[in-house]
């Protein structure tokens, strides 16, 4: 079998008689006159009425029988077949023989052709080039099997991919459908700040980078502008939202990464129990027009939307599945109790450790649920419950995992601004995943903000509904530099 630099010698040799014969390789103009998929679906009539058909696309494949060539070219609607015939044009065929490889671009005219076992084909009178390719597609057979090539050449991985289309298309869809069910309540889409003197609406670790105008250091957004849409709630516009990308600078799972695309809105005059009937309204939305289905099996959990969704309180079920009382129990019993559960945990503070013991709980919930009343302590931005020690938080819970998380908006302006000062305190302590004190946002709240319900959630759960890592869900997943 030939290398890989003997191949692109041989196409570069083609490239350089294309050239000699005054052929330009790669010019600018194509004038298809149907698609792939509309030559084939239209195929009947063209046929009947003998209709010229110009097709430009991909040469997938390509087999060759002396006085007969069969190819299969692909526009990225559809693949047709291609058939090539001596006896009918002869200069068509020995330019394929002579010039063309699969992964080229071309121009083909021909007529609407049945062959002899009933294939809808394209019998070429002409073909021209459009681009000459001087590397080889992936074996058609197996493709790209090495994961490390699968996402560096990723593109190649997605021209190769049925199911990897599928997948691009499913999201596209998802996204579609989460905006044209938020249009459809009246929520407007807005775009808020990427660059950010301050991090807010979420904790963890953020990007940081130099903004060389103003002279000073700025973070990449961890969250998709939550304090931004906050003042949009106090300058009168009641219901808002963005998609956008997010950065954390953190650790990778298959449920996370440093860059992704969410969503938050925000619903003024209204609370956390309102946003739980939204929330679960569109999920079962996106399940229905997304997926075509309600009901999920994965992770050896099976789950329907469509079913009522429980509520679990946060420390109950801590208290169920690990015997702990968070409200009573010593920091130094929690980690024990980790220890004991052989589950790792980052930090000492009383919010790192709790939020541990909780996310090892959650592994055990099928749903579809809803936990509710988090500790104050794990929500910073929530409005307090009468109870004084927790929290007006919702996070829809499906087979294991958060797949969302909403509050009633904290809008007291001495409770806020004595809560960022505790989370500055968490900062200086050494925990890099706490929020940085806003006091731009608390003058904010000191001019007034309406009760708010804001909600977030992202392509996790488009990743998750699909059955796989979100990396793999990611249109190009980053990679490091070849060394």
């Amino acid at each position: 079998m030939a290398s890989l630099d003997e191949l692109k010698k041989e196409r570069l040799a083609k490239l350089e008689g294309l050239q000699a014969r005054g052929i330009v390789a790669y010019p600018a103009d194509t004038h298809p006159t149907h698609s792939g998929a509309d030559f084939l679906s239209q195929f009947d009539s063209l046929l009947e009425k003998k209709t010229s058909v110009t097709l430009a696309g991909r040469i997938m494949s390509k087999r060759e029988f002396g006085a007969l060539a069969f190819l299969k070219l692909f526009d990225g609607t559809t693949s047709a077949q291609l058939v090539f015939e001596e006896q009918h044009n002869k200069e068509a065929i020995d330019f394929l023989a002579a010039y063309l490889d699969t992964g080229d671009f071309v121009e083909v005219v021909g007529m609407p052709y049945i062959t002899k076992k009933g294939e809808k084909s394209l019998l070429v009178d002409s073909v021209r080039l459009l681009t000459k390719s001087l590397l080889p597609l992936p074996d058609k057979w197996d493709g790209l099997t090495d994961v490390e090539t699968k996402v560096r050449l990723r593109y190649l991985d997605i021209l190769t991919s049925d199911e990897l289309r599928d997948m691009l298309r499913k999201k596209a869809l998802f996204w579609q459908t989460v905006r044209t069910f938020l249009n459809e309540r009246g929520f407007l889409e807005v775009e808020t700040p990427t660059l950010e003197v301050t991090t807010g609406g979420a904790e963890a670790r953020p990007f940081k980078t130099h903004h060389n105008d103003f002279d000073i250091d700025v973070y990449l957004r961890i969250c998709i502008g939550e304090l931004w849409q906050k003042r949009l709630m106090a300058a009168g516009i009641p219901r808002t939202y963005e998609i956008g990308r997010a950065y954390r600078n953190e650790g990778s799972s298959p449920e996370h990464l440093q860059e992704f695309t969410n969503c938050e809105f925000y619903m003024g005059y209204a609370d956390y129990r309102e946003g739980m009937k939204l929330v679960r309204e569109m999920y079962v939305t996106i399940a229905k027009e997304v997926f075509g289905k309600t009901r999920f099996e994965m992770r050896g959990f099976t789950f329907d939307l469509a079913d009522e969704w429980v509520e679990i309180d946060y420390a109950d079920e801590i208290k169920k599945q690990t015997g702990l009382d968070i409200w009573t129990c010593s920091d130094e019993e929690i980690r024990d109790k980790l220890e004991e559960l052989h589950v790792k945990y980052d930090g000492e503070n009383r919010e790192r450790l709790t939020d541990t013991l909780w996310k090892y709980c959650r592994k055990h919930i099928a749903g579809p649920a809803f936990l509710i009343n988090h500790p104050l302590i794990v929500a910073p931005l929530a409005k307090p419950n009468p109870d004084g020690r927790t929290a007006q938080v919702f996070q829809p819970i499906l087979a294991g995992s958060e797949v969302g998380r909403g509050y009633s908006e904290l809008n007291d302006p001495m409770i806020q601004k004595k809560n960022f000062e505790d989370q500055a305190k968490l900062l200086q302590g050494g925990d890099e995943e706490a929020m940085m004190n806003d006091v731009d946002f608390v003058e904010m709240l000191e001019h007034g903000m309406p009760p708010t319900c804001g909600f977030g959630f992202g392509e996790r759960l488009f990743s998750f509904l699909f059955g796989l890592p979100i990396r793999e869900t990611q249109t190009f997943p980053l990679v490091k530099p070849k060394e």
